[in-house]
């Protein structure tokens, strides 16, 4: 703290700090400006090593046709196809094959549909991990395949790079937008919190800069290999706002408060940073650890979250902690105009709502902590209603070309001819056996020709079921089952179906992994910062009860007000290390600051106090972070939306009702057992 509170705090030093901020800053926009192009979006990215489709997706490089990703083009004529509309069908196949798009090296001839008022084009898209070629490649498909098609005939371009390439278009610009909406909400909720027209500007000038070195090393890690895609960097860009302003917010009214007790202001910082300053580290320190329990995570696009989540909450702190104190110093105490904060005066904090809220819960603290834990309890009831039915069909919030093709060839296809299964079959003796399995699956509506390679012998198979949803992905198993009772260890099943399905039985196996791991980090760094079992124990049991009750009232939530799908298969890891890592962020604010009054007085009134100076701040702070969040709501994609309202929702909960009415009643109830098994030696109170 000596070190933080000399950088920021010096008479001279100060302008230093800045100095250096700007210059990191600016050396560092040229990689900011790229972050959103080291992104990938490609579904097969996220999933682990030893999936089995990915075995299929690296033997394909075997074989003639390599890798490719199937586009998928849909005509549709409801009045049936004639010679004519036949015809143009037959051009546009032409005119796709003569334009030479690169990755695509030929487009089958159409297969019409049974009912007569639909028509096939497959379009293989060989992009080699390339996604910016799949995406240019869909684009041209859908400009040629549409162009000048006459009354009566529709086109729509589905499969898997169909929806690959709208899964990208939904992550364009969403960092820009992100940044905009954020930095707007920010200014307006501190204009608010602190009724100065001018005072806004240090702490999101602040924030901005550490938001523009996040991107520049994030740029610099997913140029390294690490894994980030769309929603991460949205994620990365409300954790740097959010926790940035938290953190300036709580620096700033432990400088408030000092400023009325010491006359000099840069004596002022320097006190508020030494006393401020662990409980930013230990806050910041319980996210970052949290979040880089992400890194054992077996999806690729949830471990790099935790290293890139985790660098922008420790660079948004070390920002808080010197170049925050060094503005403020600059702008002085009239930078708080017209409120300005002056030595001896009145601190209505201490005798002020917070107070006589912390003294009416004391005097009936047991039926008060019974009471909300109860409530807590039945709006977690709402959980029961989770559904993780959001698949890659259904993830998109409005209508988009992929699914509306889907959609066509459900009506007049079998339900998986978007999509083929693609099946290897490394031992040739088996062949034979495993076609034969496959053709009398349950789940299988036709078999493919097969494919000689040099890593094996490869066929596609049709699911019966629409490969975008539960069905299909349930179908993986089933087929898997079957061909194997066949071949043996021999066949691998892969394609964008099982892919999709491969992809939930990782997050499946990452959240029975991550959850339990993350409890037990913040336990140990509870004990360690609290220097107790009792409190650590107590504030963990409230964090949880939180979490489910946040989970439950979105639930309930989406299920009066919106027309979701269902639930993302992520949806409850990512809801739960945000939750639980922001509730003990709140709870360490609080109790940091009980610890450090209550050498000095008993417990009861460290809490009273504590309440009364940190409540303001800590609310403040709470509504500016779930203000953050919930601007995630306006990205077109189910899972943000729901990630941003149930943080948002979670974090007003807890700050609220969890830290501001159960955490204090139970600390009343438990009393000095609170800090067991250590124990106070009070100094004297001062005269």
């Amino acid at each position: 703290m000596s070190i933080l509170s000399a950088g920021g705090s010096g008479r001279r030093s100060k302008f230093l700090v800045i100095l250096a901020w700007i210059v990191l800053a600016a050396a560092l926009a040229p990689l900011a400006s790229k972050f959103e192009s080291a992104q990938k979006n490609e579904p097969s990215s996220f999933l682990p090593g030893d999936a089995e489709s990915v075995k299929v997706l690296e033997a394909s490089d075997g074989f003639s046709r390599g890798q490719a990703t199937p586009a998928i083009v849909v005509y549709s004529a409801p009045a049936g196809f004639d010679d004519k509309t036949k015809a143009v069908v037959d051009e546009r196949r032409q005119a796709i094959l003569a334009a030479r798009i690169e990755g695509v090296p030929f487009v089958t001839p159409p297969t019409y549909s049974e009912d007569g008022i639909a028509a096939l084009l497959t379009v293989p898209i060989v992009a080699g991990g390339d996604e910016q070629l799949l995406i240019d490649a869909v684009d041209s498909i859908r400009e040629i395949a549409g162009e000048d098609l006459p009354a009566g005939l529709t086109e729509k371009v589905t499969g898997p790079a169909g929806f690959s390439a709208d899964a990208s278009a939904a992550f364009e610009g969403i960092n820009s937008t992100l940044l905009f909406t954020t930095a707007i909400l920010v200014l307006v909720l501190l204009v608010l919190i602190y009724r100065s027209p001018i005072f806004w500007i240090i702490p999101l000038f602040a924030v901005l800069l550490a938001e523009f070195v996040v991107r520049g090393i994030g740029y610099l890690l997913a140029s390294a290999g690490l894994v980030i895609n769309g929603q991460v960097g949205g994620i990365l860009l409300v954790l740097v706002f959010g926790a940035g302003t938290d953190y300036a917010l709580l620096l700033t009214a432990r400088y408030r408060e000092e400023l009325r007790l010491v006359e000099d202001r840069h004596e002022a910082m320097r006190i508020a940073v030494r006393q401020a300053g662990p409980a930013i580290i230990a806050s910041a320190g319980t996210v970052v650890a949290a979040l880089l329990c992400l890194t054992f995570a077996s999806v690729n696009s949830t471990a790099g979250l935790g290293p890139v989540g985790a660098m922008g909450v420790a660079v948004a702190a070390i920002a808080m902690l010197t170049v925050l104190p060094a503005l403020l110093l600059i702008g002085g105490r009239r930078a708080f105009w017209p409120f300005v904060p002056r030595v001896h005066s009145e601190e209505r904090s201490r005798r002020g709502s917070w107070r006589r809220l912390g003294e009416w819960i004391e005097r009936r603290h047991r039926p008060v902590w019974i009471v909300t834990a109860l409530a807590l309890g039945a709006v977690a009831l709402g959980t029961l209603t989770l559904d993780d039915n959001v698949t890659t069909a259904n993830a998109f919030r409005g209508d988009v070309e992929s699914v509306q093709g889907q959609a066509v060839i459900d009506e007049s296809f079998p339900a998986g001819a978007s999509a083929p299964t693609v099946v290897l079959v490394t031992d040739e003796a088996t062949v034979d056996a495993v076609r034969e399995a496959a053709a009398n699956s349950s789940v299988v509506d036709s078999v493919a020709a097969s494919e000689t390679g040099s890593t094996g012998i490869r066929f596609d198979v049709t699911l019966n079921v629409d490969p975008f949803a539960e069905e299909g992905y349930a179908a993986i198993d089933v087929l898997r089952d079957d061909l194997r009772a066949a071949g043996g260890n021999a066949v691998l099943v892969g394609g964008a179906t099982a892919e999709e399905a491969d992809l939930r039985a990782a997050i499946s196996r990452d959240t029975k992994l991550l959850v339990p791991l993350v409890l037990l980090v913040f336990f140990a760094i509870l004990v360690v910062l609290l220097r107790s079992v009792a409190a650590p124990l107590m504030l963990m049991a409230t964090v949880v009860l939180s979490f489910f009750a946040a989970l439950g009232l979105a639930l309930i939530v989406f299920s009066l007000f919106a027309d979701f799908p269902g639930e993302d298969p992520s949806y409850p890891l990512f809801a739960f290390i945000f939750l639980v890592a922001l509730g003990v962020d709140y709870n360490i604010f609080l109790m940091a600051r009980v610890r450090e009054e209550a050498h000095r007085m008993p417990t009861r009134d460290a809490m009273l106090l504590a309440l009364a100076v940190t409540g303001g701040v800590i609310t403040s702070a709470g509504v500016v972070l779930a203000g953050t969040f919930a601007v995630l709501a306006v990205l077109p994609l189910i899972a943000l939306t729901q990630l941003g309202i149930t943080v948002a929702l979670g974090i007003l909960l807890d700050t609220l009702v969890v830290r501001s009415i159960l955490v204090p009643a139970l600390t009343f109830e438990i009393g000095e057992r609170t800090w067991w098994p250590s124990r106070f030696r009070r100094e004297a109170p001062p005269e």
